[in-house]
């Protein structure tokens, strides 16, 4: 049994549990012939770091991801679901191999702090948010993840501040409409205060 059907077990949140009976269920689609994993790590070595963890503005730390999570998230901008621009050659030709490669390899790495600057009083704040939107019911008691659910803890503090402004604001297709509900209502400073919070757990 492949890694990728021994993890699409009910119940899961997402398009992949919507298209089980697709790409990751059965055969392998009919794409260009993969080139090593190598190579492919070294594409997204020079965006998300070379061990995982991003020092570039707005660009995601991918290190200590939950595998399902960053196969999960690479099958949507595959098949065109969830749109990522930057993202959009690398991924087209992805095989379901490479799916999985890239996310274990991905879970495996540890995740590391940004060098951003955190406010105490600000990641104060974030933690009473936090709290009160009950981030750690999903996310789990450390942040870190579980399933389809992202590790946010230690993850940069400008991509989670868009991404939060995101869900509450456009929520891209794809996304997890729990995440909107989540942060309905929130101003500006609360979301950044979730991501200091988020980012110094």
């Amino acid at each position: 049994m492949s890694f990728v059907t021994a993890i699409l077990r009910p119940p899961v949140l997402g398009l992949a549990a919507v298209l089980l009976g697709g790409a990751l269920a059965g055969p392998a689609p009919l794409r260009a012939e993969s080139m090593p994993i190598a190579e492919r790590l070294q594409q997204c070595a020079s965006c998300h770091g070379e061990d995982g963890n991003s020092k570039l503005e707005n660009i995601p730390s991918l290190a200590g991801q939950p595998a399902f999570f960053v196969l999960n998230q690479l099958f949507l901008m595959r098949e065109g679901v969830r749109k990522v621009e930057a993202m959009a050659a690398i991924v087209k030709d992805l095989t379901d191999p490479d799916l999985e490669a890239l996310s274990q390899h991905f879970s495996k790495l540890p995740a590391r702090p940004s060098d951003e600057k955190t406010d105490a009083s600000i990641v104060k704040h974030g933690a009473e948010v936090a709290a009160a939107r009950r981030c750690n019911s999903c996310h789990g008691p450390t942040l870190g993840g579980v399933d389809q659910i992202p590790r946010v803890a230690k993850q940069r503090v400008d991509y989670l501040t868009v991404t939060l402004k995101s869900y509450r604001d456009n929520p891209r297709p794809g996304a997890d409409t729990l995440m909107s509900s989540a942060v309905a209502g929130l101003a500006d400073a609360d979301l950044v205060a979730l991501a200091q919070y988020a980012a110094a757990h």
